[in-house]
Order: structure tokens, then sequence, then C-alpha cells
């Protein structure tokens, strides 16, 4: 049995067992580049319905299998406007002004 389709069926079985133990199905398959290159395989190849990705943190010879509950997606954040402060105060009447009051746009004087 060759190199590749050694690692194509061990993919298959852990992608089994993983489908057995967590509810997130998998949908990534991570090598070290070397492997991938070894296998003649490409970054982007579709392995056992999995995507394939380099990843050089990995030692030779191992994979590891990536699902939503491992690394959830990127929630796309929706652009909202910001709200800023007035550039002046906001004069709120407290109830309708009578002709001998002051009004909130005169200065206050404490002797009138």
């Amino acid at each position: 049995m060759s190199a590749e389709a050694k690692n194509f069926e061990a993919i298959t079985r852990a992608k089994d067992q993983h489908n057995k133990s967590c509810p997130f199905p998998p949908h990534t398959v991570r090598m070290h580049p070397f492997e991938i290159e070894r296998m003649q395989w490409e970054e982007g190849d579709t392995i056992a319905g999995l995507l394939l990705e380099s990843d050089p943190k990995l030692g030779t010879g191992a994979f590891r299998l990536i699902c939503d509950g491992m690394e959830p997606p990127e929630l796309e954040h929706e652009q909202t406007d910001t709200i800023t402060a007035p550039a002046e105060p906001l004069k709120v009447p407290v109830g309708p002004a009578r002709e001998d009051e002051r009004t909130f746009d005169e200065p206050w004087n404490p002797r009138s």
C-alpha cells in the first residue's frame, strides 16, 4: 500500500472516530507542508471530503482534523454607525413655559 493510500485511510478512520465523539463534523485536515508535498497533494485539495491545509506547527507524520467545535468560524460583523453626543447641550423643557418665568436660553441670575 502506498504512503498516500495509508494516509488517506488514516484520515478516513480519524474522521469516522471524530464523528462518533463530537457533534461537529470535521471540515479541514491539517498536515505539515513537507507531508503534503511528500504525498504529492496540494494545499486546498479535498481529502476524504476534508479541505487540506498546511500547518508547519504539526510534526511530520501527523495530521489534525479541525471542526467548528475546535475553531468556530468567524462571524460576520455588521458595521454600525456610531452615535456621538451633540456638540451643544440639549435644551429640554420641564414643562410649559409661563410668561413671567425665565427660559433656558437666558443666563441664570440669582437676583432676578
